[in-house]
């Protein structure tokens, strides 16, 4: 019971963070050049009160960026640093209003959005009939796939992804829509092995529909709140792998996550436990004296071939996969969820990356063209 706790304990104490590889290289990210002229930039806004430095101020936009985000969304990615990036390499945000018409909005070469209203989708699907040269980031009907967990981990599980590098794939699971009396007897004929990850089968980006709970035995499962989904737990060393999509590009943070179960524990403890949004509240494991097998980056070549395909499938240019890698072996690997835009202002450098992605779309233009 006090391993269990320390566990619980730590998590709840744990803070945002994590290794970060580059395409699967055990490296840090140092700091760009551009963002230690940006860094001089605001020193000198700050002695000056005149803003950002004229040369700035003044570049002609050569991308307009519309977008259509939450508060919470805005504060977390469109920071400082980033928009001043952004303005010194000719992109320029421009906040959509929602309630709006958007063709009475813009003119915008991309729409960047995640809003989960009916209407909304509704208005953008619309939009880009009229406007089929603007690059939508993304599409509704990817969007709304991985708002489901079922719909979000069947493109993995088609996929049925291998290669020389290893196994791509999900963990069994099972969908449970009403009545938690009869969950015991469901999982009993599917032939689910306790423990089991219980997660809502919706996500609607709410801290609750990240959430996850742990059962140990049947008994508890009549305890749990459908409609959700039901993961056989994977032992998998107590880490993960959360892996950024951005277009082409791939970064990969190594986290902590649920501790390994040993048979012992399945027998010593009982009830459902409830845990926060593991892999956010995680830390970095730097500081922790991990065996080799368990800390080493899944291969890049593996990652850029499942992610291409699995762009492809969804229809989606930014998301992020939470992976795990079965203890005892060097190549099974497990995606047990997917994030649509994901909280990129946590990953170092986001801010170069993601100009130079959407930079990328003037290229395809020019080329195009």
């Amino acid at each position: 019971m006090f391993w269990f706790r320390y566990w619980i304990e730590r998590f709840r104490s744990l803070h945002f963070g994590g290794e970060v590889a580059e395409m699967g290289k055990n490296r840090k990210i140092g700091i760009f050049d551009e963002e230690i002229e940006l860094k001089k930039a605001e020193e000198k806004e700050n002695k000056t009160g005149r803003g950002i430095s004229p040369h700035v101020d003044h570049i002609e936009p050569i991308l307009i960026v519309g977008y259509a985000l939450t508060t919470k969304k805005v504060k977390s990615f469109l920071q400082p640093k980033f928009e001043m990036l952004a303005r010194k390499k000719g992109i320029l945000f421009v906040k959509i209003d929602a309630n709006m018409c958007l063709s009475e909005q813009g003119p915008f070469d991309i729409i960047l959005h995640k809003l989960l209203r009916k209407k909304w989708f509704q208005d953008l699907e619309d939009y880009r009939e009229q406007h089929p040269n603007v690059v939508v980031l993304d599409s509704s009907e990817g969007i709304q796939r991985v708002h489901n967990r079922l719909s979000m981990l069947k493109d993995v599980s088609d996929l049925n992804f291998s290669d020389s590098c290893g196994k791509i794939d999900v963990p069994r699971q099972l969908v449970i829509n009403k009545d938690p009396s009869t969950i015991a007897d469901v999982v009993t004929k599917a032939g689910l092995k306790l423990p089991l990850v219980a997660k809502p089968l919706m996500v609607d980006g709410s801290a609750k529909s990240h959430a996850l709970s742990l059962v140990y035995n049947q008994s508890s499962l009549s305890k749990l709140d459908p409609p959700l989904i039901l993961q056989e737990f994977i032992n998998h060393g107590g880490i993960l792998f959360k892996t950024y999509i951005v277009g082409d590009i791939i970064r990969v943070v190594r986290r902590f996550s649920l501790p390994d179960i040993e048979e012992h524990d399945i027998l010593n403890h009982s009830g459902v436990f409830n845990f926060p949004r593991v892999s956010c509240a995680a830390a970095s494991a730097d500081d922790t004296d991990l065996s080799p097998s368990i800390a080493e980056f899944p291969p890049s070549p593996l990652l850029e071939r499942f992610a291409r395909e699995l762009r492809h499938r969804l229809g989606l240019q930014i998301f992020n996969m939470d992976i795990i890698r079965e203890r005892g072996t060097t190549d099974r690997y497990y995606v047990i969820d997917i994030n649509y835009f994901p909280g990129l202002g946590k990953l170092p450098g986001y801010e170069q990356l993601f100009t130079d992605f959407l930079l990328g779309f003037t290229k395809e233009n020019k080329a195009n063209n």
